[in-house]
């Protein structure tokens, strides 16, 4: 391994294989060296010992020397960036490091936050199968539109097979379209619910970050210990919005079932009332006269009857009205 690294010539560092295992001496790398060790680009060591991300190199003559802990460095920050910390955060984590302070419960925290949120395990479908389950008919642009919506992700290498992070997601969007309900209706729908369900998630956050996980944040970075105790409370809190959203929403779907079972079929056989029958209230001497007439524990039934035979009497006479007026009564 010879040649001028960009910090300049390097050929007094040597490389790594430099080093005779019994010779007690620290590993070395050029800066090229090290930049395939730890798979980032030489461009990128740099820039990161600008933002103050990587200790500074041993400069011996014109060449920098890098030594493990700079692999290291590098490896936990392509660790943290895999995790979605942005490089303003790594650098504060990191300092807290340097000063003493653990990142396991912080790494800890990361892992169970950015971990799964769901027991679905996700699937595999060839392209032949995803027809067969939507009608039999290639639609291209569907499928675009659903690896947009990411209920399908393409499969590197292959054209005829899809990732399904949702199984159970796709078996509502079939059972939908079985029933009748086009692909393009079906998508939209989903762009609806998903945002109403991103605003439940964020005020879910926002909620047990105001009364349970402020404790633990409100410093940056958090200690070692805080992280670890938060890294608890989502595993124990992770179910709850979950559980949450699935009772309001059977809640939510009985009442406006209901709703809407009523205002359809109530409308046309009057079997069915959205609402509860209003009561009728009736001039006390009128109430008086049927108590003497038929009892006190007969009042109900008598004025139901009354009515009954006082409605079906105007329809007879509306009928009979009708039929004269067309000439049809014989």
């Amino acid at each position: 391994m010879t040649g001028a690294g960009a910090d300049g010539p390097e050929g007094g560092a040597a490389g790594p294989g430099a080093s005779a295992a019994g010779s007690g001496e620290a590993v070395e790398y050029r800066i090229e060296d090290l930049a395939h060790a730890s798979g980032a680009t030489v461009r990128t060591i740099r820039a990161y010992q600008d933002r103050g991300l990587l200790p500074t190199p041993e400069r011996r003559g014109r060449a920098n020397v890098y030594r493990e802990t700079h692999l290291t460095r590098l490896r936990q920050i392509a660790d943290l960036l895999d995790r979605g910390y942005t490089l303003a955060s790594i650098k504060e984590l990191l300092e807290a490091w340097d000063a003493g302070r653990g990142l396991g419960g912080v790494l800890g925290l990361a892992a169970e936050v950015h971990g799964p949120w769901t027991d679905e395990e996700a699937d595999r479908i060839s392209r032949r199968e995803l027809e067969a389950r939507f009608g039999g008919h290639r639609d291209d642009e569907a499928i675009a539109e659903a690896v947009e919506l990411g209920v399908l992700e393409r499969v590197a290498d292959s054209d005829d097979e899809f990732l399904v992070p949702s199984p159970q997601e796709l078996a509502v969007a079939v059972e939908l379209h079985a029933a009748g309900v086009p692909l393009p209706a079906i998508s939209g729908h989903l762009r609806e619910l998903r945002g109403q369900v991103e605003h439940i998630a964020a005020r879910f956050l926002e909620f047990t970050t105001e009364h349970v996980f402020a404790r633990y944040l409100g410093h940056r970075p958090p200690t070692d210990s805080d992280a670890a105790e938060a890294a608890s409370l989502v595993r124990r809190l992770r179910p709850l919005a979950q559980q949450t959203v699935e009772a309001e929403l059977a809640r939510a779907m009985r009442t406006f079932a209901t709703r809407h079972l009523h205002r359809h079929l109530g409308a046309e056989s009057g079997a069915l009332n959205e609402e509860s029958p209003r009561p009728v209230l009736l001039p006390v001497r009128t109430t008086q006269a049927v108590e003497s007439l038929v009892g006190a524990e007969a009042v109900a039934a008598f004025v139901t009857a009354a009515t009954e035979r006082e409605v079906q009497a105007r329809t007879l006479d509306g009928l009979t009205a009708t039929h004269t007026k067309t000439g049809k009564v014989d």
